[in-house]
């Protein structure tokens, strides 16, 4: 696989965050390169597009983007001035979900949904469960700053980590033998629970295994950034 580039920084406010500037969605985008993802340095939503495009090997220009500090070119592009997005030629997306799926069927080889509509429905729903219950839970925990709040939220993200307990151990990756969306979009929840003050029990053993698994990847290596490897010892 081709190695992703360095993740480059978007430096300042608005007109020092990116290379190419321009009025619109179509100047900016006709602008760029093929291929740019704004992304948050320790965003598991980013993260789990990063680590899509690392299994793919896919070329992109990354640019590292630290709120409430927006490049002008995030800001014309995105209005809801979210991450990630992605801009490809005439395309901007800027939900994670759709970037992912949009990402495989891009760029096909290899592929990360099943090739049959009712393997593809199900991994859909499996998607849609982890989106709503660790994500959310995920981003609360990340953004609380009172005590009592942390150790609720490190509470209620546990508990649904453990609820899918069930879900893991039975294939070689989750729910299949084959590396999937699934596991690019649970993988970045589980690498930073040290890093929330997280510990799994014994019994999730399971888990574990799956996580280490994972964590060992190639793919899974090159689709750090910086700060996200000093999130683990």
């Amino acid at each position: 696989m081709t190695p992703m580039p360095r993740p480059r920084k978007a430096r300042g406010t608005r007109a020092r965050g990116a290379k190419v500037r321009g009025p619109g969605v179509m100047a900016a985008s006709q602008r760029r390169g093929p291929l740019t993802l704004f992304s948050g340095p320790r965003d598991p939503d980013s993260h789990r597009v990063r680590l899509v495009l690392a299994e793919k090997g896919v070329e992109c220009e990354i640019i590292e983007v630290q709120p409430p500090d927006l490049p002008e070119d995030l800001i014309d592009l995105n209005p809801y001035q979210s991450l990630p997005t992605l801009a490809d030629r005439e395309l901007v997306a800027y939900d994670s979900r759709v970037i992912v799926e949009y990402l495989d069927e891009r760029y096909p080889h290899p592929p990360l949904m099943p090739a049959d509509p009712v393997g593809r429905a199900q991994t859909r729903v499996v998607l849609h469960r982890f989106e709503q219950d660790w994500y959310p839970a995920a981003a609360e925990l990340d953004a609380a700053t009172r005590r009592p709040d942390k150790t609720r939220l490190r509470r209620v993200l546990r508990e649904r980590i453990l609820a899918a307990a069930p879900l893991f151990g039975s294939w070689r990756w989750l729910l299949s033998d084959d590396f999937t969306l699934v596991d690019c979009t649970v993988g970045p929840v589980l690498w930073r629970l040290p890093y929330w003050g997280i510990k799994l029990p014994r019994g999730a053993s399971a888990i574990a295994a799956y996580a280490e698994a994972l964590f060992a990847r190639p793919g899974f290596q090159r689709s750090l950034t910086a700060a996200e490897a000093a999130m683990r010892p």
